[in-house]
C-alpha cells in the first residue's frame, strides 16, 4: 500500500505523519532519516492493527500543489 505522509520540516528537525493513520508520527534530523522512520512506523502501526483485529484503513488522502499570489 501507498500511504500519503506529510513531511515538516521544523527550527532543528523533521516530522512526518500520515493523515490516514492517525498517531502514526515520527522525527529525524534530517528528511532522509524521517522517511526510514516514518515507514518503520507505518509497518508496526499497521501490524498492530492487524494484532487487534482491526480493519487497515486503505489510503485515502491524496495531495495537490495550489499556487497564489503573494501578498
Amino acid at each position: 500500500m501507498r500511504y500519503l505522509v506529510v513531511v515538516e520540516k521544523g527550527l532543528t528537525s523533521y516530522g512526518a505523519y500520515v493523515p490516514d493513520l492517525p498517531g502514526c508520527v515520527a522525527a529525524g534530523d534530517t528528511k532522509d532519516e524521517v522517511l526510514t522512520l516514518i515507514r518503520e512506523a507505518i509497518e508496526f502501526h499497521l501490524e498492530g492493527m492487524a494484532q487487534d483485529g482491526e480493519p487497515i484503513p486503505p489510503p485515502t488522502s491524496t495531495s495537490e500543489l495550489v499556487e497564489v499570489a503573494a501578498a
